[in-house]
């Protein structure tokens, strides 16, 4: 089964991008699966402390996931895979595609305005010919009824 794979975060232009893969998971007869990265904290001298702030960031991202598979299944009767990997976002996400041969696309959003954002610069730039699928890079300013019509 054809899936494609959105990273998300709490940003508008994951929620586009995320739009937009179920869209097409619907028209494809494929799935999701949502991705949500957990970075790793900067060492921190206490045990205690560095163990509540990993704890607190992977809490955000579960409330993140559960919100944006929600919001799938509820627009569009998908129901999402849900990862939540925790380290440098552009290795983690070869990995999941290394491992999931299902995986037939990123989507990612890119900002509307300012820089598209770390994981659009990093896999558009240098890295563009490194993957084994398709980056999807949905802009930022389009309206839902313009992702429905695209996808």
């Amino acid at each position: 089964m054809r899936t494609y794979l959105v990273v998300i975060d709490e940003s508008p232009e994951a929620e586009i991008a995320l739009r937009f893969a179920a869209r097409r998971a619907v028209k494809t007869g494929g799935s999701v699966e949502i991705l949500a990265l957990v970075p790793k904290p900067d060492f921190v001298q206490w045990g205690g402390v560095m163990a509540t702030i990993e704890e607190e960031a992977r809490l955000r991202a579960e409330s993140l996931v559960t919100r944006a598979a929600g919001t799938i299944l509820s627009e569009s009767g998908i129901t999402p895979a849900i990862t939540i990997r925790e380290g440098d976002g552009p290795r983690e996400i070869r990995e999941m595609i290394a491992d999931n041969p299902e995986i037939a696309a990123l989507v990612l959003g890119a900002a509307a305005t300012g820089a598209p954002g770390p994981l659009v610069t990093h896999f558009a730039g240098h890295d563009a010919g490194t993957l084994s699928v398709p980056i999807m890079i949905i802009p930022g300013a389009l309206d839902p009824d313009a992702i429905d019509r695209l996808s």
